[in-house]
């Protein structure tokens, strides 16, 4: 992406300056590495029902984001629950983790610490995106801008040749996150800067030849030893589900509107727990009426769907919480959806998309 179109200011939402959505204030609850307790996850539904819209929104970066904000209060209750550490970092504390991985989580809190505790680095771009891959192959083909792949250091999904261990790792990805900001000029990602060379210049590490990584994005869904992965229609957690959650244990909000529970869940949430349901290959951004540059609602088109290969519903050219992983684009237009670029009607959706399915 060109960097001329990032003259303008950076708009991603946090706790302080939210997104004016059509169904009220969206404000975005960074959740570094995806972890959060139980009390803290109480302390969300609460505010969900008492400031919000009654729901937790799952985004594509392990985050969470409460819609219709209209009350106030928020932000003391985030620093009350211990979730807005640092408010001049709030926007920067984008951190993917391998939920399975004790090494990355643990990482990840570490590295949330070292980066609130720097305070240059506040001025990092809200997009600007940290991962620790404990090896899986899971967050590292999520986009980060850099990433620690149990032992390789990734700039913008590609293998640098960099191998730094574990014990370095938190100090790498921060040199390397105060070198983009010496050098980004108007760029906000890793991606849009014509050399990154310099990102990596006096790093110690060992040099080996870079190799191209396998990626295997997702968290299982289904008990998963003594855990459970489960997830929300469409992201969407409402506060009592997030409450049953919360009484499970505590639990790893994933990049893919997924969450790992770390305790036995009741059987009746209404969470997907069965890896085979259809629905689990559909995302959708929030669509009509909760955006006002929607063209459709979305998710009640996307609901109407059967079984269907990986798909993203959008509401306009933004395709807001696309996922990073290959998928069939579903665009909505004034008078039907474009599938991969060719017009479909509404009433044809569910036949186009399961002969995508067997393509």
């Amino acid at each position: 992406m060109s960097t001329s179109a990032r003259v303008r200011a950076d708009a991603c939402p946090g706790v302080f300056a939210t997104h004016d959505a059509a169904d009220g204030p969206l404000a975005r609850v960074r959740l570094p590495g995806g972890a959060i307790t139980a009390d803290q996850l109480r302390a969300l539904a609460d505010a969900a029902d008492d400031l919000g819209d009654g729901a937790l929104h799952l985004t594509s970066r392990g985050n969470v984001q409460l819609r219709g904000v209209t009350r106030p209060g928020l932000a003391g209750r985030l620093a009350a629950a211990g979730l807005l550490p640092s408010p001049s970092h709030e926007r920067v504390r984008n951190i993917l983790a391998s939920p399975l991985s004790d090494t990355a989580q643990k990482l990840a809190s570490a590295l949330d610490k070292a980066l609130c505790a720097v305070p240059g680095l506040a001025e990092l771009p809200g997009r600007f995106l940290f991962a620790l891959d404990g090896g899986r192959g899971d967050v590292a083909g999520e986009g980060a801008d850099v990433c620690w792949r149990d032992g390789a250091v990734l700039l913008a999904g590609d293998d640098t040749g960099l191998r730094v261990t574990a014990e370095h790792a938190v100090e790498t990805l921060l040199a390397v996150a105060q070198a983009f900001l010496r050098t980004r000029g108007t760029a906000w990602r890793v991606s849009e800067l014509p050399d990154t060379e310099p990102l990596l210049r006096g790093i110690p590490g060992e040099t080996r030849e870079p190799q191209r990584f396998e990626v295997n994005p997702g968290l299982p869904i289904g008990p998963i030893g003594e855990a459970i992965g489960v997830a929300p229609v469409f992201g969407r957690l409402t506060s009592a589900q997030a409450r049953a959650i919360a009484t499970a244990g505590n639990a790893v909000v994933t990049p893919w509107r997924s969450i790992l529970v770390l305790g036995p869940l009741a059987a009746d949430t209404g969470l997907i727990t069965d890896p085979g349901a259809p629905s689990l290959g559909i995302s959708a951004c929030i669509g009509y009426p909760g955006c006002a540059k929607s063209l459709a609602d979305v998710r009640a088109d996307a609901a109407r769907v059967g079984r269907t290969p990986r798909v993203h519903f959008a509401g306009c050219e933004r395709r807001c919480g696309k996922p990073a992983r290959e998928h069939v684009d579903v665009l909505a237009t004034e008078d039907g959806y474009l599938v991969d670029g060719a017009f479909v009607p509404v009433g044809e959706l569910t036949r186009t998309l399961a002969e995508k399915g067997t393509q």
